[in-house]
């Protein structure tokens, strides 16, 4: 099992940062290897929620669905993500902090098949490419302030 974990500063409220993170339909503005998120449950949005979502792996398209399996808005979102090489579960937390929102990630990787062996590689992987996307994503809210409405 791979453990991949971190934390970032958003200069954005946790509601703020809380909802558009707990919309997967809203990852394709801030993950460039995200290629498509729809939602396949009922709105709103909460514990049980399932999305079908696809991002690019070397070359390929990689097809998963996301459920919530728990929702606590605006401080923890749990979840599960089904993909055919691997199985994440996880949760993301959302602290107010004096500049924002202290977002932190715990995710456990359950590599399936070959890709078992590669473990370690996966969370060395794993946690560089996590702290790029919500790097991109606080790029992304804290532009989004600036613009007027």
């Amino acid at each position: 099992m791979a453990q991949i974990e971190g934390e970032i500063i958003i200069g954005r409220p946790p509601e703020v940062v809380f909802d558009f993170v707990a919309d997967e339909r809203n990852e394709p503005s801030f993950n460039p290897r995200m290629v498509r998120a729809e939602l396949v449950s009922g709105e709103p949005i909460g514990s049980g929620t399932q999305f079908r979502a696809a991002t690019k792996s070397m070359g390929r398209l990689l097809e998963m669905t996301i459920e919530y399996t728990g929702y606590e808005r605006p401080s923890r979102l749990d979840s599960v993500t089904h993909m055919p090489s691997a199985e994440t579960r996880g949760t993301l937390r959302f602290e107010p902090v004096p500049a924002g929102t202290r977002m932190r990630w715990s995710w456990d990787v359950e590599p399936r098949g070959f890709v078992k062996f590669l473990a370690p590689i996966v969370t060395h992987l794993g946690r560089r490419q996590e702290q790029r996307i919500w790097a991109s994503l606080k790029q992304h809210l804290e532009a989004s302030e600036a613009q007027p409405s």
